[in-house]
């Protein structure tokens, strides 16, 4: 059988850097010649960044794009690699389509393109257009309505976009009826837990379906809230694993093949569809022969190696961190800025920020109070002494007496006055040294509103966003525990992980005092965030009404404070923000009989 060598690049590319991630393209098709590859392939949108969102109507983003993808393949031609075909996902418009009512401003199109001898050989539009979760494509795009096919040394290779593998029909069945030998899928899928599972069960379906050997390309780093695990697959038509990426790393997958040659003419045994023909789901078959002959046969050398999985919460916390780095780096900033309570909380932000910047590069500050007790300011400490990272403390008593004998306030209003001057303090440091500050706030506290507005919510990102407080825990435990087995200091102090959980902003005060235990109260969250479950559900799931009512009641009290929280990584199938859209104004309740 013919023989290929495929390069698969799993990279990260910057939303608008259209230069950055055009030199990106060309270091790695190096890499790729150098390899001695006949085939590269990038990511979804990789020219343009994912996801793009509302540049995507944005006609002169467009046209940049477009510009952008020709003078690459003419510098790729320019840098001796003409000869060397290569896949790059970019930003199109439909040449086409008429402007219609509903249809998004100047049809920009999610596509992809061949870049081969210093031209654009082939074009084609993503055909299954996600509109769920983050996503948003029929907002943005208009779908394509061909079938790609490149003949590549005598091998016929369909090409498809992401979500045209997640969904039923359409280019995976019409790349068994084009006859294909190799299907190539460029993706740019958000990370969640658990997916890595679900997406090699996919492709497997998938290669079986299409039948042929089914290469999936995924993009690594982060963009605002997403991360993109990478993970790339390469199955045989059987579906059994070729090869396999590593999570969360930047690299080049090239492995050798030997797959079925093309068929001669139009037609042949197996099927194959003429250029210009319909198949499944209206499909027109666009196929351009880029080289006829089969290579010279060689022995196969590569074979893009398996990279072992990370387990579950090394898999989270790893997603953390890269999310951090990259908003971090994306967006300018080279250091951060904590409010260390000696929680729980803040030290597992501490320690992501540590693993995701250096050390160097953190800056925790005690703030205690009159409450603060004095086994939390000595846990503030000792993190810091542990990571190594920069750490200074600022009594907020005389403040705090000042503003008391200005207002005389008593309450709640006492408590949260506290926060608020933590957080007024944290971002003058913040506009006065030029780093940005972490928000600690966890999923859970973000769910039933448990934190205070212009105090503990302040920042420019929160990390642990989409934790769950049990989750909190456990990663702080892997942690240390992964630290251990390195021979290194366990970077979170014992004493921040046994105690009871605590805001601090009262004599004795603990967070069950307002709120149910967290085992008890995540589950039930997971359940109707996370599940969109209601109440009757929730409760026939085996927890108590009475109880039920009150997280419900909590929750959809909280939307206004949810809305005023800064980004952060998003880690599960529903995080708080694009994944979950519900009214502030909304008298809906599940607690209420209708």
């Amino acid at each position: 059988m013919p023989q290929l060598r495929l390069a698969l690049n799993q990279v990260d590319s910057t939303v608008g850097d259209l230069a950055g991630n055009a030199e990106s393209i060309v270091h790695w098709t190096r890499h790729a010649a150098e390899q001695g590859a006949h085939l590269v392939a990038f990511p979804e949108m990789v020219l343009t960044g994912y996801p793009v969102e509302d540049l995507a109507l944005r006609s002169s983003f467009v046209e940049a794009s477009r510009a952008a993808l020709r003078a690459l393949a003419a510098r790729l031609a320019d840098e001796g690699f003409g000869e060397l075909p290569v896949i790059v996902g970019y930003l199109d418009r439909s040449e086409k389509a008429e402007p219609r009512f509903g249809r998004p401003a100047g049809s920009p199109e999610n596509a992809a393109a061949v870049l081969h001898r210093g031209e654009v050989v082939l074009r084609f539009a993503k055909h299954h257009l996600p509109n769920y979760g983050v996503f948003d494509e029929f907002r943005y795009f208009v779908q394509g309505d061909t079938l790609p096919v490149i003949r590549v040394h005598g091998i016929d290779v369909a090409l498809a976009i992401c979500e045209d593998l997640w969904q039923d029909g359409g280019r995976v069945p019409a790349a068994r009826s084009a006859g294909a030998g190799l299907l190539i899928s460029v993706n740019a899928s958000p990370y969640e837990q658990n997916k890595d599972d679900t997406r090699l069960e996919l492709v497997r379906k998938r290669a079986q379906e299409a039948g042929c050997t089914t290469a999936y390309l995924a993009m690594i780093g982060g963009q605002d809230e997403l991360v993109f695990d990478g993970d790339s697959i390469v199955v045989d038509k059987d579906g059994e694993v070729i090869a396999r990426a590593p999570q969360f790393a930047e690299g080049s997958v090239v492995l050798d093949l030997e797959l079925p040659a093309a068929s001669a003419g139009a037609a042949t045994a197996r099927g194959g569809a003429a250029h210009g023909q319909r198949v499944d789901d209206g499909l027109v078959v666009d196929r351009v022969v880029l080289s006829d002959e089969p290579l010279p046969a060689y022995e196969p050398e590569l074979t893009g190696g398996y990279a072992e999985r990370l387990d579950d919460d090394e898999e989270v916390y790893s997603a953390l961190v890269v999310g951090l780095r990259a908003y971090a780096a994306k967006n300018g900033f080279r250091s951060v800025l904590i409010g260390l309570s000696g929680g729980i909380d803040s030290a597992l932000v501490a320690a992501i920020a540590c693993d995701a910047l250096g050390a160097q590069n953190v800056h925790g500050v005690s703030m205690p109070s009159k409450y603060s007790s004095d086994h939390s300011k000595g846990d503030a400490a000792e993190l810091a002494r542990r990571t190594g990272l920069n750490f200074r403390t600022v009594p907020i008593e005389p403040m705090f007496d000042a503003y008391m004998g200005s207002l005389g306030l008593t309450g709640l209003a006492e408590e949260n006055l506290q926060s608020r001057l933590r957080g007024t303090m944290l971002m003058a440091v913040s506009n006065q040294e030029g780093h940005i500050v972490l928000a600690p706030g966890n999923k859970s506290e973000l769910a039933v509103g448990y934190s205070t507005l212009y105090g503990d919510s302040v920042g420019a990102y929160g990390p642990i966003k989409d934790v769950y407080k049990t989750s909190v825990f456990r990663l702080a435990k892997w942690r240390n525990r992964a630290a251990e087995e390195r021979g290194q200091t366990p970077p979170i102090p014992e004493n921040s992980i046994v105690k009871p959980p605590s805001a601090e902003l009262r004599p004795d005060q603990v967070d069950t005092d307002s709120l149910p235990d967290y085992d008890v109260l995540d589950r039930i969250l997971e359940l109707y965030v996370d599940r969109d479950q209601g109440k009757e559900a929730i409760v026939a799931a085996g927890y108590d009404e009475e109880l039920v009512a009150q997280v419900l009641r909590l929750v959809d009290t909280a939307e206004y404070k949810r809305r005023q929280y800064p980004p952060g990584t998003k880690i599960s199938a529903k995080g708080f923000g694009k994944d979950r859209r519900l009214p502030i104004t909304n008298r809906w309740r599940e607690t209420t009989s209708h």
